[in-house]
């Protein structure tokens, strides 16, 4: 008679690949994509025609498949469109060909003129994603730089330091007015 060959006891093997595969995930990079941290506005009813924007109120910004910034039909460049976009929403002179002012009552803010203006961003369907987020970083940071320059002047302390009824009243006196249209091919340079 043929003897029987003992059998390996394997109750303990799940829980050690359990374990191996808990100290994998935990030590192992997952890269995530990149996006664009922004809060869309809510769309508007059906019922409600969108307010039309006179053409000094808006600086079109156009991004075309060879990654060329043109903006107010200007050829420029990546390194001038954060100090283009701030003149243009600032317009500190009161120039009659950039945007309009609105004296408005801002809560805890006071009188302040908020402007008018509308940043209308244009890509062709071959921009490349580092440039649409070059674009969109530059654009970000005028705001940001226009909102933390607001708020040292009245508030004496930067925009990140703010608490949220005065945080309410910088975001009231500089919206995040950029509008962007569906890509569409643009010419070249």
């Amino acid at each position: 008679m043929a003897r029987k060959t003992p059998g390996l006891n394997t109750s303990s093997m799940s829980d050690i690949s359990f374990l191996l595969l808990a100290f994998f995930l935990m030590v192992s990079n997952i890269n995530s994509d990149m996006g664009i941290a922004r809060r869309l506005p809510p769309p508007l009813p059906d019922n409600v025609e969108p307010p039309e924007v006179r053409e000094r109120n808006i600086f079109v910004v156009m991004v075309n498949k060879d990654d060329n910034l043109l903006y107010n039909n200007e050829w420029g460049r990546i390194e001038d469109l954060k100090d283009r976009a701030k003149e243009f929403l600032g317009n500190p002179n009161n120039l009659s060909n950039l945007p309009e002012k609105v004296p408005t009552e801002i809560p805890g803010l006071g009188m302040y003129d908020v402007s008018k203006g509308v940043i209308s961003l244009r890509n062709d369907r071959g921009t490349s994603y580092n440039m649409y987020l070059q674009v969109q970083n530059e654009l970000a940071a005028a705001i940001n730089e226009m909102r933390d320059e607001l708020s040292t002047t009245r508030f004496g302390k930067h925009y990140s330091d703010l608490n949220e009824d005065q945080r309410k009243a910088i975001e009231t006196a500089i919206p995040v007015p950029i509008s962007e249209a569906e890509p569409t091919k643009i010419g070249g340079k």
